[in-house]
């Protein structure tokens, strides 16, 4: 069987940034009707790349070849004019405008647009590949799936054939996740060439056709997914062999630690973010919370942090040096923190709310504890061999522990936060997407060291978005759907079906069932 014609080539692709290299001679290939997945760590260059191939970066050295011809792509616009179109993780739309008019936001066509004609070529792409789109439907009104399928069809509309996907999957629902695939799939099938990035490597076996693995910014090699599994792909990833197991453990003594009973929150505009939420979370425990983006997890979070205003309800943290009862709702988070809870709080935003970006990794270790001219890590050890500890043991890739936090890559930011929150020795942890970003190897190793903080008696509340991991690292998970409980399940005899199914239920369906 004739292979199909090579839609994208690079050769010797390099990118430096200062004295750090990014890319070094990376050469691939994606053939028309191909799914390519880019493997790697974080810090592998998979989003350098990417960038390069869409206009946002200008390699340093190498050749870019479409179709067989050596191009020149110093901007987006580039791309497009060369039939590529990049989707990317953090959406670009306007939410106040339809799903026809974010298609022609930034055409450069003569007169008044005709959105008819518009609304009638969506509904066009929609028919060929299977979307389900209303072309009327404003942004803002959209679901996270919705939204990222208006990207896909702007970057058709504009003529692509060649479409790059950035971590696609990454909020989306197990049946989204098969939608999407079924689409990749129609689209491959018209002879599209796709690639994409993703951290899961279930998806890259499902999906892809072929996959690139990249490490360290050089290029490793690119296998068949028929003659692969998710060790052999782990191993080329970071070069060595990888556990790819999370040894979870039954729970002991597993006394409750926190209760949260008929908790009710409001947001600055007056809406109900979260309602009637009721849930215990107990030591020796994870309690995972699943849920689509933007189901109240965070304010759930802060709420119980202490930064979050209740308009209803109790969150009762049970004390174990003192035996009493105390309700955090009527604390400030310093409060909060000085009864010895040490809700640590790994928020979505790293650097909005985690770190502070201009600091060191040191000076961001002292963040969370030093205060009124003392510290826990002051007295207890130096912040310096923590920092270097947390480094050493989370593989942090930083020339030193005096590198200031913005020059690190998200991956190893997201490293730096998680081990300074668990380094603090609290007694309930909350973990919002600590895995976010990371490649495999590092996620593995956040798991485990959840698991071990677990095993010391600490009440783990974990907010996760692989239901895999959910399901194989907490004893219960509990779903949340637009502010409401839709159902606390036992993680070891549910099926990501069954989450999912509970993910998209409404307040009305949970009361009938």
């Amino acid at each position: 069987m004739a292979e199909k014609p090579v839609a994208l080539e690079l050769k010797n692709i390099s990118k430096s940034f200062g004295s750090v290299a990014a890319n070094h001679q990376v050469s691939l290939k994606v053939r028309e009707g191909e799914i390519l997945s880019i493997l790697g760590e974080n810090g592998s260059g998979k989003t350098t790349l990417m960038n390069m191939i869409s206009g946002i970066y200008y390699p340093d050295e190498g050749q870019i070849f479409v179709k067989g011809e050596e191009v020149s792509i110093r901007s987006p616009k580039d791309a497009y004019d060369l039939k590529i179109g990049m989707i990317h993780q953090h959406f670009k739309l306007v939410d106040v405008f339809s799903a026809a008019e974010n298609v022609v936001l930034g055409l450069n066509e003569k007169g008044r647009y005709d959105l008819a004609k518009v609304t009638e070529e969506v509904r066009r792409i929609s028919a060929k590949y299977d979307f389900e789109i209303d072309p009327a439907k404003k942004v803002y009104e959209m679901s996270v799936s919705e939204k990222q399928t208006l990207e896909i069809i702007k970057v058709l509309y504009r003529g692509a054939e060649i479409l790059i996907l950035d971590e696609p999957t990454a909020v989306l629902t197990p049946q989204e996740t098969q939608k999407l695939f079924a689409i990749l799939r129609n689209m491959r099938s018209d002879g599209k060439a796709i690639i994409i990035i993703t951290h899961k490597l279930n998806e890259v076996l499902s999906l892809a056709d072929r996959v690139t693995v990249l490490r360290k910014g050089e290029y490793v090699g690119t296998i068949d997914t028929a003659g692969a599994n998710e060790t052999v792909l782990a191993e080329m990833m970071v070069g060595k062999k990888v556990v790819l197991n999370i040894a979870r453990s039954e729970p002991t003594d597993a006394a409750d630690r926190l209760d949260v009973e008929g908790l009710t929150c409001m947001n600055r505009e007056g809406m109900e973010v979260l309602s009637d939420i009721s849930f215990t979370a107990r030591a020796g425990e994870i309690l995972g919370i699943a849920g689509i983006a933007g189901s109240g997890q965070r304010e759930l979070l802060e709420a119980i942090a202490g930064l979050q205003t209740v308009s209803g309800g109790r969150i009762v943290y049970h004390d174990p040096k003192t035996g009493k009862d105390e309700d955090l709702c009527r604390k400030n988070p310093m409060q909060i923190r000085e009864l010895g809870v040490r809700l640590s709080f790994v928020p979505e935003d790293r650097l909005g709310m985690g770190l502070v970006g201009n600091m060191d990794i040191v000076d961001n270790m002292m963040l969370r504890s030093y205060r009124k001219g003392h510290s826990m890590f002051l007295k207890r050890r130096d912040p310096r061999t923590l920092a270097q500890r947390i480094i050493e043991q989370l593989e942090v890739a930083t020339p030193s522990a005096s590198t200031p936090v913005r020059r690190l890559s998200g991956g190893n930011v997201q490293k730096v936060l998680v081990g300074r929150e668990i380094a603090a020795s609290p007694t309930v942890i909350m973990a919002a997407y600590p895995a976010r970003g990371l490649d495999i190897n590092s996620s593995y190793t956040i798991y485990n060291l959840l698991n071990q903080q677990k095993e010391s008696g600490v009440a783990v509340i974990f907010v996760g978005e692989d239901l895999d991991v959910l399901i194989e690292l907490c004893d219960r998970i509990l779903v949340i759907n637009s502010g409401h409980v839709t159902g606390i399940v036992d993680a070891r005899h549910v099926t990501k079906e069954e989450i999912g199914l509970l993910m998209t239920k409404t307040e009305e369906r949970a009361a009938n069932e």
